[in-house]
């Protein structure tokens, strides 16, 4: 359940700690800070070369962000986590080949996503449109890909197990959706919210600057300080979807969606790698041990000093993690098909 952590995207992607005084300064101009993170953000998607694009099926309109064509390489799909956007993914698309065909989506009712009053949120409802999503631009013309984190990760799991023959290979980060033996920070407090039946405030839908630093402490094991201004920017941005990402929460928490990973992990076929942060405060790293036990022929990669908000903190790593991946499942099909 990944939280959209937008302003130290934003730092990294600008390749160091000079975005930081830049933003602050900057916005320190603006009566908005808000609109000047919008504008970052479609600065440096046009630096990487990402298009934003729409995909209408049946009245409902997909917006996702795009690079290259489809060529020798798979496509890769990413999914974002729960409140997050596509532009989550720009600081690993970052470290990607130019030449690698990249979708990002944004997820059911995120961003440019239709949301409606009558959606289906739960995670198996999210990895049905995800498929209109994929049929609409005719992604499965060819297997493609998946990488999904968080809340993106479990809808990513469930759909490789619905959908077998469209993923040709399969990455996990932080996924939700997995029984964890142990316990995290976030489980003491979606405890506590049980016991006041729902009525404290969810930690990961902040709803002033106080929070949203308690939200970076949360999600990041790495220590960013963020100047007033942005966090107020952030929290600006957020506030008018709140009552939805409560939506979203109450229907992902739900037993059916919150195991949903774990119950599809016997059906996928897929080649499938788990990527965690060893410091994961929101989702146990141990699940990434009870992947690997019903799966044994997955890879796992567990990351030191980094915490669920591994894209953020490990962009570089991430992305090299990812291509290894696919380039030695790539070579694995070829032996096979060599040796028969």
């Amino acid at each position: 359940m990944a939280a959209d952590l937008d302003v130290v995207n934003l730092f990294i992607i600008a390749g160091g700690t000079l975005a930081i005084p830049i933003l602050a300064f900057l916005a320190s101009f603006f009566f908005w800070p808000s609109a000047l993170i919008n504008v970052y953000y479609w600065y440096w998607r046009r630096t990487l070369g990402l298009q934003v694009r729409y995909a209408d099926c049946g009245g409902y309109r997909f917006c996702y962000s795009c690079r290259g064509k489809p060529g020798m390489r798979p496509s890769i799909l990413m999914l974002h986590g729960f409140s997050a956007h596509k532009d989550m993914w720009l600081t690993v698309v970052k470290y990607l080949p130019k030449h690698l065909h990249i979708v990002c989506v944004d997820m059911p009712g995120h961003e440019g996503t239709t949301r409606t009053n009558t959606e289906d949120y739960s995670i198996q409802g999210q990895a049905k449109r995800i498929h209109q999503f994929v049929e609409a631009i005719r992604l499965n013309r060819k297997s493609f890909h998946m990488v999904g984190t968080a809340m993106g990760g479990n809808v990513a799991g469930v759909y490789a197990a619905c959908f077998p023959f469209e993923i040709c290979s399969l990455t996990l980060i932080c996924p939700d959706g997995i029984r964890h033996p142990c316990e995290t920070k976030f489980d003491n407090h979606l405890q506590d919210l049980r016991h006041s039946n729902y009525t404290l405030n969810i930690p990961l839908i902040p709803t002033n600057t106080e929070e949203m630093e308690d939200l970076f402490r949360l999600c990041s094991h790495v220590r960013f300080k963020i100047p007033q201004q942005i966090l107020q920017g952030l929290v600006d941005v957020r506030q008018p979807h709140n009552t939805f990402y409560q939506e979203v929460f109450m229907e992902i928490i739900e037993e059916e969606s919150r195991y949903a990973l774990q119950e599809h992990l016997p059906l996928i076929k897929a080649p499938l790698q788990v990527i965690w942060g060893k410091k994961d405060q929101v989702v146990d790293v141990s699940g990434a041990s009870v992947i690997a036990e019903m799966l044994p022929q997955c890879r796992v990669d567990l990351l030191e000093n980094c915490g669920h908000s591994v894209v953020m903190e490990r962009p570089c790593r991430t992305a090299k993690l990812i291509l290894d991946f696919i380039i030695s499942q790539q070579r694995n099909q070829r032996g096979v098909k060599k040796s028969s």
